[in-house]
């Protein structure tokens, strides 16, 4: 699970908060197979508490930065199957010793989590990542001098499209004509400019937008220009 956080962590506009959350779920399944290896072992309800306890931490983690700050969707449904696969496997290692009143608690408590499990999982894996995470993430890239290659700001920006939202569209259009004009690409910059004025044109953006992707494409020259 750790390797497959990893591996969908390149696809986020902010990478490290599900890599560091895939290099935890590493770190704790190597732990996990070195304490079998030793003489006294551990008891076989340490897995399981463990992957319940981390997959309740890393949903209601997952979960703030799916809904509130947008910033990734990839933590809360891999730790959704992390609580689902504990806490069902701690239910069923004490079914036989239960009375008939817990069973059935443990079964609709079973059933409650598969249904979170199949929401996190379409929110985030089928939903995806909204557009306006992908704004926030080429500003971050700008900040960093980072504007072109795979993960350079241009990628984000065209990647930050969002059919619910048109304003998302305009944004990202504004700033990739200002980063084009930045970069001398006139070809592109026009091919832009042309989109921003089909959704609405410099009116329909916020001054704010424009001033922020302004500053920042300064500061990357200002920084360029100390190392120079």
């Amino acid at each position: 699970m750790g390797i497959a956080v990893h591996y969908y962590s390149q696809h986020q506009p902010f990478p490290e908060i599900s890599a560091r959350f895939g290099w935890l779920l590493l770190t704790l399944a190597a732990l996990i197979l070195l304490s079998d290896t030793a003489p006294r072992g551990v008891g076989e309800s340490i897995p399981p508490l463990l992957a319940t306890g981390v997959g309740g931490l890393g949903v209601v983690y997952g979960v703030v930065q799916m809904s509130l700050t947008d910033r990734d969707v990839i933590v809360a449904p891999f730790s959704g199957l992390l609580l689902c696969i504990g806490a069902i496997n701690m239910m069923v290692g004490r079914w036989d010793e239960m009375a008939q009143p817990e069973q059935i608690g443990s079964f609709i408590v079973a059933s409650i989590l598969v249904a979170l499990e199949i929401y996190l999982a379409f929110r985030g894996l089928v939903v995806g990542i909204k557009g306006v995470s992908w704004s926030k993430s080429g500003l971050r890239q700008i900040h960093r001098g980072l504007i072109h290659g795979p993960r350079g700001a241009i990628s984000h920006f065209e990647r930050s499209w969002d059919m619910e939202d048109p304003w998302i569209n305009a944004m990202s259009h504004a700033a990739l004509v200002l980063i084009h004009r930045h970069t001398g690409d006139s070809e592109a910059e026009r091919e832009h400019l042309a989109e921003l004025e089909r959704v609405g044109g410099w009116d329909s953006i916020d001054g704010s937008w424009t001033e922020a992707i302004e500053e920042a494409l300064r500061n990357t020259d200002s920084v360029a220009s100390r190392h120079d």
